[in-house]
């Protein structure tokens, strides 16, 4: 008999009455004279129990017993012994687990050294990461699974791409994958420490519950989803602490400097780009998980010092309607084993009452849309390595231990309930099409020929999914548009990934709740702002796409010894104009329609925004410009018109007096902290996507500026201010008021418009929502949820823009916004002001109250005011949510690149 438990009933039979019986030698419970009466047949089975259970109750026996190398006593059940021959993680990093923060370099390090003495351990890479740091991944099994790997691999992924051929006495076979995840936030560190325990565990340790996890499961280890950002943290924390560490919560230990290490290099919450996968580790996350489709994934993090430890099932009600009920009650059901684990030691825990299933961009839901379970757990964190609390004083090791504990339970629940979790893999993908019968889509066109950039890195993402793509293969006309064969693609509901294509790209606006942990929609193709049309039949389908990548624009007409006419509206364009820029040729902007005769022959119209680029020029010779023409439409995947000459046949001459020339911008984007509270400053979040837009798409350098520096700098070196979001409170008025009307270029977004109000460099009249009449008389246990159910977590707007406005140049008259937060005011009376305001109705997709709804309609989204020399545009919403919002960049682009215009 194994000492691991076989049954639910099995693990409830044993309570801790048994334990606490055996460790003070009374008459023991009818449960453990249970375990007594294998005595005799099974003496190693009985003996095994028994050293648990007094492992697990008398500190004696702590030391006694085997134990994982963590600064604290740790019983680890089953474990007869920890082979000599596997180095322990001081022998590699120096310290014990738990007794300081292990640097990111050392987990590697560690990692790769197990993987040298173990033939239970084969480590691989799937990436760098922006700071070029290794992304790396232990596979963990047997010897024997060691050698077959390829094997086990392809029969997993049967489960998805064959689901019929795989019978039930298959699955008796196979062994399940689990991939456990840590510390995606990367100061919550608990999670990478506890993966070095748990790959010290598997690699050295003899016993019954560790044949069993190598046996049964290959368990894929990833320390570390977010290297990057624990080495920010853990560099703090270690070089703030002494000797003696303290609790003081107020220390400098304990209080990391913005943006703190939660985030990625550019300040991505990475726990949120698993559907947009927009990230180099994200991206070789999902490669791995797609490469091996793990029936578990766990996503280990952290929460407040007060909190006990949570582990999902979350909230029932605030679940994907398109996630399956068994999902949930499998995730259930391993919870009891977790619960068993901490129960032990005496941990409390909690489920069900927070934390949900819904945004499918988590660690801990985006594996429920693939047939997988999602599992999130949250550890109250020390953050330092010691800290105080209500309940006496926390240590970093007990929060280790904690994790470490969860992550054997799963182990355990992933060996025992094996049979279960692989046919929920092969059902889900079995029972596709009975799924979705009643779906009104059967599959997407998308448009190729206006916004072809932004199209095929709406494909690219799909594909980092598995989601086939197909070239049309006949005329579809919807709602009024004809796609073509050779201009538009099509993606299929009725293929593998079919319940994944429904989740990601169908708009929502009926809710189990009203309540969501993160957004409430992620309508991809409204996303990527391409023109899509959902289609009530398959059509023909063409060839399946291979990888999909951004193909080069082209030169029409040759060479031409006059001009280059460049039209505005690809998504690159900003980069090729910065380019052009940058090589010293002055591009002009046209804002106005014209037409030109093309160089090759023939004639071209273009819309406002067409850049104009002159090939006689001051300083620049004539090969110069014909080299980063042809360089541009290649690099930036732009189109380019030769021209023929200067006298168009319609609309203004290419020297016309509207022909601005276009100024380099120089940017400074407002970072930090300072203000009225400790917590005033600009949102890193926000920021973030502000800096990875401009400086790793766009290729234009950004100066931060703490908020606290301003007066300190010389802003006129800066053409444009950004605020990116945030309460800057602490931003000096005087000076940023004197600069935007000297000149300057003030860009804000979301609720970073308070301050240009406040500053009283424009007048903006809001539109309450009384919000505390509409909750009156609610009880008092209701009240939090209906203040909640008055937010915007994250919905999809509508809004009409003026497209002959330089900061619509471009677009169409109305896009799809991203919007956050409530806060709706009234469009300024003022001409020429308002550049887009809300549809009414305002709502495409995505949850809002119906207050709110109303407020929104008809609300200002972008407002561009002139003060006296300079600008303030004005974003009400996020147009570079998450990096994935690539429909909106444009607008904030044009902001920056067409200030003069204003």
């Amino acid at each position: 008999m194994s000492f691991r438990r076989s049954t639910p009933a099995y693990r409830a039979h044993r309570s801790t009455s048994c334990t606490q019986a055996l460790s003070s030698f009374r008459e023991p419970h009818p449960t453990c004279m249970h375990a007594l009466h294998f005595r005799g047949r099974y003496p190693a089975a009985a003996l095994a129990f028994l050293l648990v259970a007094l492992v697990l109750s008398s500190p004696q026996s702590l030391r006694a017993q085997p134990q994982v190398p963590l600064s604290i006593d740790t019983p680890v059940p089953g474990v007869t012994e920890y082979d000599d021959a596997i180095p322990t993680p001081q022998d590699v990093i120096g310290h014990r687990i738990g007794e300081r923060h292990t640097r990111p370099a050392q987990v590697v390090d560690y990692f790769q050294a197990v993987a040298d003495a173990s033939d239970r351990v084969s480590l691989e890479s799937h990436g760098r990461t922006y700071e070029g740091r290794r992304l790396i991944h232990a596979i963990v099994t047997s010897p024997e699974n060691q050698g077959r790997l390829d094997e086990i691999k392809s029969a997993n992924q049967q489960l998805s791409s064959s689901p019929a051929s795989v019978s039930d006495s298959d699955l008796e076979s196979m062994p399940a994958v689990v991939m456990m995840g840590y510390s995606i936030h990367g100061d919550e560190a608990s999670g990478t420490e506890a993966s070095i325990l748990l790959l010290y565990h598997l690699a050295a340790g003899n016993g019954s519950a560790v044949d069993g996890v190598l046996n049964d499961a290959v368990t894929i280890i990833d320390p570390m989803f977010n290297p990057d950002g624990r080495d920010r943290f853990v560099d703090w924390v270690n070089g703030n602490r002494g000797e003696v560490a303290t609790t003081d919560p107020q220390d400098r230990e304990h209080n990391q400097p913005w943006p703190g290490g939660r985030t990625n290099h550019y300040w991505f919450d990475l726990n949120r780009d698993w559907l947009p996968g927009q990230h180099p580790a994200s991206q070789g996350r999902l490669n791995v998980f797609h490469d091996w489709r793990p029936q578990v994934l766990t996503d280990y993090h952290e929460m407040g010092p007060e909190a006990t430890y949570f582990f999902q099932p979350g909230i029932p009600s605030r679940t994907n309607p398109n996630t399956p009920e068994r999902n949930q009650r499998l995730t259930g059901e391993i919870a009891t084993y977790h619960a068993d684990y901490l129960k032990r030691i005496g941990s409390l825990f909690y489920t069900r009452e927070s934390f949900d299933d819904f945004y499918y961009g988590k660690g801990s839901t985006y594996p429920d849309i693939n047939g997988s379970i999602g599992i999130l757990f949250e550890q109250a964190s020390s953050r330092s390595l010691k800290t105080e609390t209500s309940k006496g004083v926390m240590t970093y090791a007990f929060t280790v231990r904690n994790q470490f504990l969860a992550s054997l339970s799963t182990m355990e629940a992933v060996t025992e309930m094996k049979k279960d979790l692989l046919a929920h893999q092969r059902d889900f993908y079995a029972n596709r099409d009975d799924v979705l019968a009643d779906a009104e889509e059967r599959a997407y066109v998308i448009d190729l020929t206006d916004r072809r950039s932004r199209a095929q890195s709406l494909a690219e993402t799909l594909q980092r999914h598995r989601v086939k793509l197909y070239d049309l293969g006949e005329s579809v006309t919807q709602d009024g548009r004809t796609y073509r064969p050779g201009d538009a693609y099509v993606v299929p509901l009725d293929q593998e990934q079919g319940r994944f294509v429904k989740a990601v790209m169908e708009r929502t606006s009926e809710y189990p709740d009203s309540l969501f942990y993160d957004v409430s929609t992620w309508t991809l193709p409204l996303a990527f702002g391409v023109d899509y049309a959902p289609l009530d039949r398959t059509p023909d389908l063409g060839s399946e796409l291979d990888a999909v990548s951004l193909d080069g624009g082209e030169v029409v007409g040759g060479q031409s010894s006059y001009a280059y006419v460049m039209p505005w509206g690809r998504y690159y364009a900003p980069r090729a104009v910065y380019r052009l820029q940058d090589a010293g040729i002055r591009p002009r902007v046209m804002t106005d329609p014209f037409s030109v005769q093309v160089a090759g022959g023939g004639t071209r119209s273009f819309d406002r925004g067409a850049i104009v680029i002159q090939v006689q020029q001051r300083g620049v010779s004539p090969d110069s410009v014909h080299r980063a023409v042809a360089d541009i439409a290649e690099t930036d995947h732009v189109d380019i018109v030769a021209v023929a000459g200067g006298m168009t046949p319609s609309g203004p001459d290419l020297g016309s007096r509207g022909s601005e020339i276009l100024p380099k911008p120089k940017v400074a984007l407002i970072t930090g902290t300072g203000g009225s509270s400790r917590y005033s400053g600009a949102s890193a979040y926000d920021a973030g996507e502000v800096w990875h837009l401009l400086s790793e798409r766009m290729h234009v350098p950004v100066s931060m500026i703490d908020v606290g520096s301003v007066e300190n700098v010389d802003m006129d070196e800066y053409t444009t201010v950004v605020l990116a979001g945030g309460d800057y409170s602490g931003l000096p008025k005087e000076a940023m008021s004197t600069w935007v009307q000297d000149g300057g270029t003030l860009i804000t977004l979301q609720d970073a418009a308070e301050w240009p109000i406040e500053a009283e460099l424009v007048t903006m009249e809001k539109r309450e929502v009384d919000v505390d009449s509409l909750v009156r008389g609610t009880s008092y246990a209701d009240l939090q949820n209906a203040y909640g159910a008055q937010g915007i977590g994250g919905s999809i707007f509508e809004v009409e823009l003026d497209s002959t406005h330089p900061v619509a140049y471009g677009y169409s008259d109305t896009e799809a916004v991203f919007r956050v937060g409530t806060g709706f005011y009234e469009p300024s009376k003022k001409p020429g002001v308002n550049v887009g305001t809300y549809a009414t109705p305002a709502r495409i997709s995505g949850y809002i109250s119906e207050e709110q709804a109303e407020a929104a309609n008809g609300a200002a989204s972008i407002e561009a005011h002139d003060v006296v020399r300079g600008n303030v545009v004005m974003f009400m919403d996020n147009p570079n949510f998450r990096a994935f919002w690539y429909g909106t960049n444009g607008l904030f682009l044009n902001a920056i690149f067409f200030s003069e215009l204003l």
